[in-house]
């Protein structure tokens, strides 16, 4: 009796640790589907739209049955819901899906690698995360920011040798490939939004702890910034898509990837998220993220043919199958 009740202390304990290693699992398929979907010719601004609306339908049950449902909404509050989703949901979504269609899978989410080292950089501005160079823990926050951001910087400016082991014999003369050439200016305007998507998503996971204090019931606060996101994205994609057959969705990709990304991405992953702020802060939620690369890199190269190197992104000529 005494052993189950230690594993169960133990696993209650560690839920953050394990919320955190799925959700940057899940992650690493979201790279994965959405870069297909876009690649297939899929409006990154209409993915975005039909993600929060995935997500908002999915999780709205669940907020309904929210022990703390009945915590009151003030007009104050409706209002900082508002601009947080438009700088943590809409404009870090739109960003990403723009850029990630100049860029691949894999650089996606090694890009993920500096938001661990922008989110513990604006919570010590903010004066949300403590930082002290005598104790231990303060000393690897600030190695563990430095080695992230400068993995992901390494990773974008050198090229080094690939590895020809991560892709199978039957796969290593095969032109088919997930990425596809793009100008230099391209690459560098679709690294410039990853940069600033990862920004905004640092900001997001910081608000969320000032919001989450303010607000208790943590699954219709997930759903009314997703909501609020469908609204703003919705607007946007009409404002930047006028073709209406890109609204379009059929039994295929597009529609596998935004129920992907809108369910379980932006649904189960959000609120993951927000419960892991709660209770260990933003800075902790961020330092998984690098997890998502490793996944992503290795599912890429052995599904999908994609060419990885010790180093930047390379990409590979011609088009692309699944």
């Amino acid at each position: 009796m005494k052993i189950l009740q230690g594993c169960m202390v133990s696993l209650e304990r560690n839920k953050p640790y394990v919320a955190m290693i799925f959700v940057q699992f899940v992650y690493s398929g979201l790279a994965l589907l959405s870069k297909a979907a876009i690649s297939k010719g899929m409006s990154p601004y209409v993915f975005v739209v039909y993600r929060q609306a995935f997500a908002s339908l999915a999780l709205s049950p669940f907020a309904y049955f929210d022990s703390k449902h009945d915590a009151p909404i003030s007009c104050n509050l409706l209002c900082k819901l508002f601009l947080v989703s438009l700088v943590g949901l809409t404009a870090s979504s739109n960003l990403y899906y723009v850029s990630i269609n100049y860029t691949t899978a894999t650089f996606a989410a090694a890009a993920t690698n500096t938001v661990p080292a922008i989110t513990f950089i604006m919570a010590v501005f903010i004066r949300v995360e403590s930082i002290s160079i005598k104790h231990t823990h303060g000393l690897a926050k600030i190695l563990g920011s430095i080695l992230s951001l400068a993995g992901a910087i390494i990773y974008v400016l050198v090229k080094g040798p690939s590895l020809h082991f991560m892709i199978p014999e039957n796969q290593k003369h095969n032109s088919h490939s997930l990425t596809m050439v793009h100008s230099k200016g391209d690459c560098i305007r679709g690294s410039l939004m990853m940069l600033s998507a990862n920004t905004s998503w640092s900001l997001w996971l910081i608000l969320q702890g000032f919001i989450v204090k303010q607000y208790p019931a943590k699954f219709r606060l997930t759903v009314m910034q997703c909501f609020f996101s469908f609204i703003q994205s919705t607007i946007l994609a009409a404002a930047m898509e006028r073709n209406t057959s890109a609204w379009r969705l059929g039994w295929d990709i597009h529609l596998l990837s935004v129920a992907y990304c809108g369910v379980i991405v932006t649904g189960i992953c959000y609120w993951l998220q927000v419960c892991a702020i709660e209770t260990k802060g933003p800075v902790f939620t961020a330092m998984f993220t690098p997890l998502a690369l490793i996944m992503t890199a290795t599912i890429s190269a052995l599904l999908w043919n994609e060419s990885i190197y010790w180093g930047r992104w390379h990409y590979f000529a011609g088009d692309w199958t699944l």
